[in-house]
């Protein structure tokens, strides 16, 4: 649960700095299939992955885990 959060806030982040997945994965040097699955939740950074996926998305490590609850 938490993997696929982490997930789609970073896909949101990347969004919202008009990044596509190729282009954030070149700023990592990563491939864009680890970015996908990052995104989708399969796969989680490293502690050093998201310091470099914050830097990249230009926010703190800790906004990488601000999750915006689903109003019911």
């Amino acid at each position: 649960m938490l993997q696929r959060k982490l997930g789609r806030r970073i896909a949101a982040l990347r969004k919202g700095r008009k990044l596509t997945q190729e282009k954030l994965a070149e700023a990592l040097a990563c491939s864009v299939e680890f970015i996908s699955l990052v995104e989708r939740g399969v796969n989680s950074p490293s502690v050093a992955g998201l310091e470099k996926f914050a830097k990249v998305l230009k926010v703190e490590v800790k906004d990488l885990f601000t999750f915006e609850e689903k109003k019911r």
